[in-house]
């Protein structure tokens, strides 16, 4: 956060961290030290990490799907798409897969919990702040004007009518759909993505974490650069 040009208002932190804060902060960016106690109540709650920072959020242009998306260029891509994530700590992991299996983007429906909120940002390990993302609004009638625009193709993650992955052929320009453990994609998502795969699993075992599932999906369709 503190390296992003822009991004932080303001840091809060306890005498015994500021040391260690003070030199990734920006001259510009103000610097308050406080003890625990005075933290907490600020907060409202006991809070033991000794490093707090108010920052801004992306101007909404900067969220847009076709602004994302044009970020990318030509050639390979990878793209995430989210559907109704709205369990919090699986929307942070979520994005920590996607930086570590290098995803271009991330698209999420209007269901789907805010990237930006306390616990997203801890559970991705702040590369909720690194990894583009924009929300599609119409859903999902918005991802097939994206994919004809931006050229890519849709891939879902499914248990039903699938192929298993290891069977999947890359697409140059891939989009990964994924949806909520319990209900699985909606049908009109579904219905976008001409390929639909399953991850072959043991017998009596039907379902993975999403988060899991998503990093099992990508490490086999993911083009980024990995080392």
């Amino acid at each position: 956060m503190l390296a992003r040009p822009g991004c932080t208002e303001s840091v809060l932190v306890v005498p015994a961290k500021l040391a260690r804060v003070i030199e990734h902060v920006p001259p510009e960016v103000p610097v308050y030290v406080a003890s625990k106690a005075v933290m907490s109540a600020v907060v409202g709650f006991p809070i033991h990490r000794g490093v707090l920072a108010i920052g801004r959020r992306p101007h909404p242009d900067l969220l847009q799907p076709d602004h994302v998306l044009e970020q990318i260029g030509s050639g390979g891509a990878t793209v995430l798409v989210l559907e109704d994530i709205s369990h919090v700590d699986n929307l942070g992991f979520l994005f920590r897969v996607a930086a570590a299996l290098a995803v271009d983007a991330v698209l999420l429906s209007p269901g789907c919990h805010d990237p930006l909120y306390r616990k997203a940002l801890r559970l991705s390990i702040g590369h909720v702040l690194e990894v583009p993302w924009a929300r599609v609004d119409p859903w999902p009638s918005g991802l097939a004007t994206l994919s004809e625009r931006w050229g890519l193709e849709f891939v879902a993650a499914a248990t039903e009518d699938a192929i298993p992955l290891d069977a999947c052929e890359r697409p140059e320009r891939v989009a990964l759909l994924v949806g909520t453990e319990r209900h699985g994609l909606s049908d009109d998502a579904l219905a976008l993505c001409r390929l639909r795969v399953r991850i072959p699993m043991a017998e009596g075992v039907d379902s993975l974490n999403v988060a899991v599932a998503a990093a099992i999906c990508l490490h086999h369709l993911s083009v980024g650069k990995r080392v």
